[in-house]
């Protein structure tokens, strides 16, 4: 067994298969990938990384699993899950993930083929695991798969409190104690038991309060946009191929966009935090659907139909349309008068967050300082936008000094 000292669950045991797993190379390559992907661009101390997150998922897993009676292979498989549900993150977590998917047709959560070859199968099979089980888990599959990757699950725990805990931001604290030690099983869903109705609205609330916050503050928006941008612009000049950066980590990434031509400014850019700023940020209400709605390649016609009004070169436009507001937690699951319910049934709260949410949505344009103003006014008219609107929304929306930094 070893014991690890944590920044956020304090001394974390490990052990069996995890202890194991620990040292692998797949594993060991989450200590060189931010959690926060560029957000210390925003909070310098968020550099905490998917190595220790997994560590308090694993944590959070095990104590789970005690609470539950759940024990032997099969609470073996779910640490194993634990440990290793993070090894398919591209560099920069989240933030260049969509952009290797289109081209690996993989997302961070399918695993399966890191399991099949290499040291990780031969840990799993040392201690008689079914590589394609645990693959399934880390997917949210089967009844346990719950525990690792669902409305309840320990992921969402771990990353929101140490989110907060990193980045100095109080409003992503929950009690992680009840919520484990109030997790069950009824008909083979994951529940939290009677009288738990305001503990899963605390969850629901610390990801309302943390996603205007740090997920999607302007800045950690407009530095991920330009390490898309790049990458893309990496892939398009045959430097890398998608595979190929899906199991780099962030120091690779960055040295191969240093190093390649097509992409050595954005490098330096981000390396200086000489970042784009915006000429647009349009509510949810002031934009289209069928802009709110475009794929990939939707989106890049509209940036180069922007930089041939605003007579800049594509390079200089960079269009962010997040997706629709969702609240996947409101589904969760408590037991209320003996009957389990929905969550967004239950509480008054959901309705509340849910306009919010809707209300925090923004468009973003971004575009090198200089070329702000004729940007925006490009935008303005390819995208049908009320310009003069959104500018006095945009003045309103920097008034702090934290929107400001």
């Amino acid at each position: 067994m070893k014991t690890i000292k944590d920044s956020v669950h304090d001394h974390i045991a490990v052990e069996g298969v995890a202890e194991d797993l620990l040292d692998t190379p797949a594993v060991q390559r989450l200590r060189r990938i931010k959690q926060l992907g560029t957000a210390e661009l925003v909070y310098p101390s968020a550099n905490h990384t998917r190595f220790e997150h997994s560590l308090g998922v694993y944590h959070l897993a095990t104590r789970a699993l005690d609470n539950l009676g759940i024990e032997g292979r099969q609470a073996e498989r779910v640490r194993a899950a634990a440990i290793l549900h993070d090894i398919g993150h591209s560099p920069f977590s989240h933030n260049i993930e969509g952009l290797v998917a289109r081209r690996t047709g993989r997302m961070h959560d399918e695993v399966g083929d890191l399991l099949e070859h290499g040291e990780v199968a031969r840990v799993l099979a040392l201690h008689d695991i079914d590589p394609g089980r645990v693959a399934g888990l880390v997917a949210g599959e089967e009844e346990l798969g719950q525990l690792v990757s669902g409305e309840l699950d320990v992921d969402r725990m771990d990353y929101l409190l140490r989110d907060a805990h990193h980045t100095g931001v109080p409003y992503g604290t929950i009690d992680t104690g009840r919520f484990v030690r109030e997790l069950r099983f009824v008909d083979g869903d994951l529940v939290l038991a009677e009288g738990n109705v305001q503990t899963a609205e605390s969850l629901l609330l610390a990801r309302g309060l943390m996603n205007p916050v740090v997920y999607n503050h302007h800045v950690a928006r407009i530095s991920k946009g330009m390490l898309r941008r790049a990458t893309e612009r990496l892939l398009e000049a045959g430097e890398a191929t998608a595979t190929e950066i899906r199991r780099m980590d962030d120091r690779d990434l960055t040295v191969a966009l240093r190093k390649c031509e097509a992409t050595a400014g954005f490098a330096e850019a981000l390396d200086t935090r000489d970042l784009y700023k915006r000429a647009v940020w349009a509510e949810l209400s002031d934009v289209s659907e069928d802009i709110v709605d475009a794929d990939h390649e939707a989106i890049r016609e509209f940036e180069r139909d922007i930089a041939d009004h605003a007579g800049v070169d594509t390079e200089s436009v960079i269009l962010d349309v997040p997706s629709r507001p969702k609240m996947r937690e409101s589904t969760s699951r408590v037991v209320v008068n003996g009957e389990v319910r929905k969550l967004g049934s239950q509480s008054t709260l959901v309705k509340a967050l849910r306009r919010t949410g809707r209300e925090q949505w923004r468009m973003g344009v971004y575009a090198p300082d200089e070329r702000t103003e004729e940007v925006g006014t490009a935008a303005e008219n390819v995208l049908g936008l009320d310009l003069e609107a959104l500018v006095v929304d945009v003045r309103q929306g920097i008034n702090t000094t934290l929107d400001e930094f």
